[in-house]
């Protein structure tokens, strides 16, 4: 058996343990810190907003986003459909109803041809939405000018997902700067990592001071432990906050590396009949967090679960495209709207395949995948 290669694994710097090793020493090792707050500042200052907040998980910074809009029991938010569920069981959470908004092609997020649809139903209805969180699929950034201009006109706020997208720009601007609030993942295979952390992002100073106290089991300015609302246990540790730092000072050379997987992918495989990869919309700069792959079965040959098994054979890991979250039995009865007469969203969810692109991945071990995948085609044919 051949050593195994994961879909994307964690890529440490040889950094993290000064930053380790000094809240060691210094005894600072429970949540909040030192290296917490530096984190948030080096971060902001990278992404060019005026504060940020580290916090447990990408999910937990999307709660927090949706808590400071003030999402409540019945109340409706608009959301990706093609996304990790995290997207949206903050939404429950809340007692609030997801709509989910299809994707479209030329980046695979959501559609904005999709999204007014919902909102002129939603207007003639009476009940616009609270919020929409709009995702950046697996690095790539939606269409943020049509769909800011949409929830501007019907005065909404955005939530910016951008758990995928730490990196990747859109017209010259960060990836998780255009919404009202953005939020980051650090889950041990993103680009960066802390193990499991997120981090929540506004140029809102005041709001993010609020996000800080329900982070924090809102505990009351007192002498003892006094709370006078709901509070959560959100914060980020200092221990995993320092291997955030550490994580972030190689950022640009992550999406480099990350690029430059998907440049030999597209170099080698590109030309093969059945194969595409997901678009890179014009003005922006996606981080290529995973290389991924929609397949036409008459052409290549092969189903994208018949690729899968024999991708497995030889110990290498791929995975499908997100299942769209309206296919979802825990979400079926939420309400969908499709990008046209098609739903796109399900289309690359039955033809779409994530394959390995971690930035600790040998040259070797690529081409592995690459000539294990070469070698389906040239037996279909």
């Amino acid at each position: 058996m051949q050593s195994r290669i994961y879909l994307s694994a964690p890529h440490m710097s040889g950094n993290e343990n000064k930053y380790i090793n000094e809240a060691i020493r210094s005894n600072w090792i429970a949540p909040l810190g030192p290296n917490v707050d530096l984190f948030e500042k080096e971060l902001s200052e990278k992404i060019g907003v005026k504060a940020a907040v580290a916090v447990s998980s990408g999910t937990a910074a999307i709660h927090l986003a949706l808590l400071l809009l003030n999402v409540n029991k019945g109340d409706k938010v608009f959301c990706s459909t093609l996304t990790f569920v995290a997207s949206a069981n903050p939404i429950l959470y809340q007692g609030a109803e997801p709509v989910f908004i299809d994707s479209e092609p030329d980046t695979w997020n959501m559609s904005p041809q999709a999204l007014k649809r919902a909102f002129v139903d939603a207007e003639k209805e009476g009940e616009l939405p609270k919020a929409v969180i709009v995702v950046n699929l697996y690095g790539q950034s939606a269409k943020m000018d049509d769909i800011l201009s949409i929830c501007d006109s019907y005065g909404v706020p955005i939530i910016e997902d951008a758990a995928e997208s730490l990196g990747a720009m859109y017209k010259g601007k960060p990836s998780g700067t255009f919404g009202k609030f953005g939020v980051y993942s650090f889950n041990g295979n993103k680009i960066i990592t802390t193990s499991g952390g997120g981090m929540l992002v506004s140029n809102d100073v005041e709001a993010l001071n609020y996000a800080r106290f329900l982070a924090t089991q809102s505990r009351d300015p007192a002498p003892y432990y006094q709370h006078s609302q709901i509070g959560y246990n959100y914060r980020m540790s200092n221990l995993l906050a320092g291997v955030g730092r550490a994580q972030l000072e190689v950022l640009e050379e992550r999406v480099a590396a990350k690029r430059k997987i998907h440049s030999i992918y597209y170099k080698e495989l590109g030309n093969l009949p059945g194969i595409s990869f997901m678009p890179e919309l014009k003005g922006s700069i996606s981080n290529r967090w995973l290389t991924t792959i929609s397949i036409e079965e008459k052409e290549f040959g092969q189903t994208v679960n018949e690729l899968l098994e024999k991708l497995a054979i030889e110990n290498i890991e791929a995975r499908p495209v997100w299942k769209p979250l309206h296919l979802q039995p825990l979400f079926k009865f939420s309400r969908f709207y499709s990008h046209d007469d098609r739903d796109i969203a399900s289309e690359l969810f039955e033809n779409g395949l994530c394959i390995p692109s971690g930035t600790g991945m040998l040259e070797k071990e690529q081409y592995r995948v690459i000539e294990c995948i070469k070698k389906l085609v040239e037996i279909s044919v």
